[in-house]
């Protein structure tokens, strides 16, 4: 059972686990915001189909869209992402944890 607490965040991975959804965020980044059609230029893919993943990315909340006439322009909202990150941290603690313990066994060896 999926508790309503964690709705977000997995929205938020269920979007990132996409490669398209993945390189729409990246170039996201690099920008101050771009145009669907200049998101769209360099995939294999058609219009429609970088629409859907645009929705997906809006939906979880990782993508703003702002009309102006019948240009739609697109911006990175990064603030979900810092979620994600907190929610990840949790866990480089125990692996952080585990190659500590590793290093020093390594050590003890040597």
């Amino acid at each position: 059972m999926v508790h309503h607490q964690h709705q977000p965040l997995d929205r938020i991975f269920g979007a990132l686990t996409d490669p398209t959804r993945r390189a729409l965020l990246a170039r996201l980044a690099e920008s101050d915001g771009l145009t669907v059609s200049e998101l769209a230029r360099p995939l294999p893919m058609s219009l429609p189909a970088v629409m859907k993943h645009l929705d997906v990315l809006e939906g979880a909340g990782l993508v703003a869209r702002q009309k102006t006439g019948r240009t739609v322009t697109c911006r990175l909202v990064a603030a979900p992402l810092e979620d994600a990150m907190t929610w990840l941290q949790r866990y480089a603690r125990f692996w952080e944890e585990s190659l500590d313990r590793l290093a020093a066994a390594l050590e003890r060896k040597l």
